[in-house]
């Protein structure tokens, strides 16, 4: 038996309970592994509150990220005691989640746990981290350089952002966040960001085109405020999409893309291959300081996991939400 964070929907409602499972009903792969930590991503935080449609199938074990040791293995690129990161694959959403002291997974779809990471460490990162680490790669593939100009980092005090802002700042970018979050100012610039912005300055309607100040985005936020980074983003500029925290719309015209060269590039995490997530990953031990990720994290039992889930949708989370499970 094993504790795992389970949600259940039926016409008695929507509950989310640690409860007391069995390794027989784990869904088939060919690793068995023990997971350690777990974190709270803003998907995580859809799912244990039943504030969007994540969950496919029900009942549901929490949680699309873990890390932790092969305990059984099946597949020719594992072995028992191999430390692994997972992240994404539909699991949490399609399939039972890592929210849980065992889980089972498909050999292809974790990466190997890069020696410079503890796999507390490795959560305190988590989606949201190695979703930011992807969105960092986006303009250096297309030839941003700090030299170009100022990098807006939106929703910065989430987990997406937060990570964002250390990680640009390590590789020298000049890093504005915007936030709505006045008194996280400190917090901010601790982690690397040289000015703050409010967000409200983004997050309403705006011109197709405005002043170009941005060499490059990062953007969490979607809806209004993507629209009015890319009208804001200078010429051969890049900005990187991966969220919608205030919406899934995109309220804008083309006028930045075809006037000034912008390019929007989508930066998916789910599904991305292999390959792309080493890279990352790598990245990862290469430039994110770990004296700011720490000042990031904070650690919740399994136990409390739902209760931080509701405040991670409530807004009132700074930073990485680290889960521990075992």
């Amino acid at each position: 038996m094993f504790k795992a964070l389970q949600l259940t929907k039926s016409d008695a409602g929507f509950s989310a309970q640690v409860v007391q499972l069995d390794e027989s009903q784990l869904p088939p792969g060919d690793l068995l592994v023990q997971v350690d930590y777990s974190t709270l991503n803003y998907k995580d935080g859809l799912a244990i509150t039943n504030k969007g449609p994540v969950v496919r199938q029900w009942p549901m074990v929490a949680g699309i990220d873990g890390s932790g040791a092969v305990l059984e293995s099946a597949h020719p690129q594992w072995k028992v005691g191999d430390r692994f990161v997972h992240n994404g694959w539909g699991v949490g959403e399609t399939r039972w989640g890592l929210m849980a002291q065992r889980a089972r997974l498909q050999g292809d779809w974790p990466v190997r746990l890069p020696a410079a990471f503890t796999p507390r460490q490795a959560m305190a990162i988590g989606t949201a981290g190695y979703t930011a680490m992807l969105c960092v790669l986006a303009p250096e593939r297309y030839g941003v350089r700090p030299s170009d100009g100022e990098v807006l980092v939106t929703g910065a005090t989430g987990g997406v952002g937060s990570v964002a802002v250390a990680l640009l700042a390590k590789l020298g970018y000049t890093v504005i966040a915007a936030t709505g979050k006045h008194a996280e100012e400190a917090y901010l610039k601790a982690l690397g960001a040289s000015a703050i912005i409010d967000r409200a300055e983004l997050t309403v309607p705006g011109k197709p085109l405005q002043k170009e100040r941005w060499a490059g985005v990062v953007d969490a936020v979607g809806s209004h405020t993507l629209a009015n980074a890319c009208a804001q983003t200078r010429y051969g500029g890049v900005v990187a999409a991966c969220g919608l925290a205030q919406g899934a719309d995109f309220p804008a015209t083309v006028m930045p893309f075809i006037l000034r060269g912008v390019t929007l590039a989508g930066i998916d995490s789910v599904m991305a291959p292999l390959a792309r997530r080493q890279e990352a990953w790598a990245r990862l031990a290469r430039d994110l300081d770990p004296v700011s990720l720490e000042s990031m994290t904070h650690e919740l039992s399994l136990e409390q996991a739902a209760a931080g889930a509701a405040e991670l949708m409530a807004g009132q989370v700074r930073g990485r939400l680290v889960v521990k499970i075992g």
